[in-house]
């Protein structure tokens, strides 16, 4: 009997399908103000920090950032004093799966990539390029709202995720006359990557994200300022029942990792649908994801 069990797809792809190459570092004794200007240049969300012999020996995310900004710390403290150590790595052969079971379950956006030599670091895996993946897998399935959309077709798609079956419905929301240090305590204390400032009238003015806070710490922003000063506008949004793989569309082209999700109203936010969110789906934004339906050989060969 043949096995008619979907498989998702990222069954069967390594790390190095997805890894990025590039590692952006920093030495050990580097101060954080040299960190912030590597990961805002390269736009990246942590540095892997190296010691004399290039070895990694931590990492500094901007979480850690926003943390010593928080804390008071000057620009010029060391980032060894604020890093996580030990980096988490995994093997460029490990299975996609098992490395987002692992970032899944120690609570990580990333894992460093070893190479052959001792304490070598090839790559980097981050949500975004789990994310990238699958959307690459999505634009070539035969099930796929872009190519229907290009065609003219139209078929009922009951088994497409939607926005509102993966977004997260905690927001984060402060107003605009909030300071900046009530808003990073709050991402801080929740390990946040963004949120919502509203007006008095609780309508959406603005978000801060944390790479907001990153270069408010460089240009030596006072933590007094008010949310509106830092904030940046338009508030990006989606309707609750778009098709996901639409949302992470617009996501990819645009260089986003988060959109507020709305019902009925922009100004009605009811959620917040991120890249790890998509990624946490796996099979795509399809619930009858399979891999027989695509040519795995033409992502990678052609």
């Amino acid at each position: 009997m043949s096995d008619l069990k979907p498989k998702r797809p990222l069954g069967g792809l390594s790390v190095r399908d997805a890894m990025r190459r590039m590692v952006v570092t920093v030495p050990a004794t580097a101060a954080i103000e040299q960190a912030i200007r590597r990961s805002v240049k390269f736009k990246v969300n942590a540095v892997l920090v190296t010691d004399r012999k290039g070895i990694g020996v931590g990492f500094v995310s901007k979480m850690n950032i926003v943390g010593a900004y928080y804390a008071g710390l000057p620009i010029t403290t060391p980032v060894e004093d604020v890093m996580t150590s030990p980096p988490a790595v995994c093997h460029p052969l490990a299975s996609l799966d098992s490395a987002l079971d692992t970032m899944r379950a120690q609570g990580i956006d990333r894992l460093y990539v070893s190479g052959n030599a001792r304490g070598e670091i090839v790559g980097v895996l981050a949500y975004p390029d789990i994310v990238g993946l699958l959307y690459r897998y999505c634009r070539q399935c035969e099930k796929s709202t872009i190519r229907i959309r290009r065609s003219g077709e139209e078929y009922i798609l009951a088994d497409r995720y939607k926005v509102c079956e993966v977004m997260n419905p905690q927001v984060q929301l402060h107003q605009v006359n909030h300071s900046v240090m009530d808003v990073m305590e709050e991402m801080w204390l929740r390990q946040s990557g963004t949120t919502l400032i509203v007006d008095r009238q609780g309508r959406p003015a603005g978000v801060i994200s944390l790479t907001d806070l990153v270069i408010a710490y460089n240009r030596r922003l006072s933590s007094q300022a008010t949310a509106r000063a830092l904030m940046h506008s338009p508030v990006r949004v989606c309707p609750h029942d778009e098709y996901l793989i639409t949302a992470i569309r617009r996501m990819i082209a645009s260089d986003m990792q988060r959109l507020f999700v709305y019902k009925e109203h922009p100004e009605n936010i009811i959620g917040v649908l991120s890249l790890h969110d998509a990624a946490r789906v796996r099979s795509g934004s399809c619930l009858a994801c399979m891999r027989g339906r695509i040519d795995i050989d033409s992502l990678f060969y052609t």
